[in-house]
């Protein structure tokens, strides 16, 4: 029995290292899985430095696309206006295009009654009256006439009908206007219809 009492001790003793040295592997596996949940996936350690930089990255960007998303919906905003302010000058246009025969018919009835006797001045007085009055209220709504005669040729506003050879002006004059041309808000309805003038040939 004494035996037994003189092995006991070093049993407890042989238990005690075990279940210390189990303490310190565990304790270790502990501090290498900490280690590892810190660790980035290519297995590189995240710095307090680089997380800074990759919400900086990211913040900038955010910044980048708000800006963008501003700059978008100012542009939006600004061809809107436009789109208004064009819709809202020339939706006359269609309209005017129709008024206009009818001042060349005025136009014309008045050149066809010019040098009459006296018998048709109250017709011709009344045709002055009504185109003037038409002439006024074209104006009121900013529409204004191409009447380029003795002008050089533009062929942005007028259009050649012909051309005559004349000595007397200068090459691409426009010496006579067959039907006037007219604007809306400096923008052209319809181009002025010329005679033009070009230098005579060589004898």
């Amino acid at each position: 029995m004494a035996e037994n009492e003189q092995n006991k001790p070093e049993s407890e003793a042989g238990d005690s290292g075990v279940s210390r040295q189990a303490a310190e592997a565990a304790a270790y596996a502990e501090t290498a899985a900490s280690t590892e949940s810190d660790a980035a996936p290519g297995g590189e350690e995240v710095t307090p430095e680089a997380l800074m930089a990759t919400l900086e990255e990211d913040l900038n960007a955010a910044r980048d696309a708000a800006l963008r998303a501003q700059a978008d919906a100012q542009n939006i905003k600004r061809r809107a206006e436009q789109d208004v302010e064009k819709a809202r000058k020339f939706a006359l246009e269609s309209f005017c295009k129709e008024l206009l025969p009818v001042v060349d018919n005025l136009e014309r009835a008045l050149a066809v009654t010019a040098g009459h006797d006296d018998s048709v001045k109250p017709i011709v007085d009344g045709l002055e009256l009504t185109l003037k009055s038409f002439a006024d209220a074209l104006r009121k709504f900013h529409i204004e006439p191409v009447d380029p005669e003795g002008e050089p040729f533009d062929p942005q506003l007028h259009q050649a009908m012909s051309m005559v050879e004349n000595a007397d002006v200068e090459p691409n004059t426009v010496i006579a206007v067959m039907q006037k041309g007219y604007t809306l808000n400096a923008r052209l309805v319809r181009p002025a219809m010329v005679m033009v003038s070009k230098a005579p040939a060589a004898q």
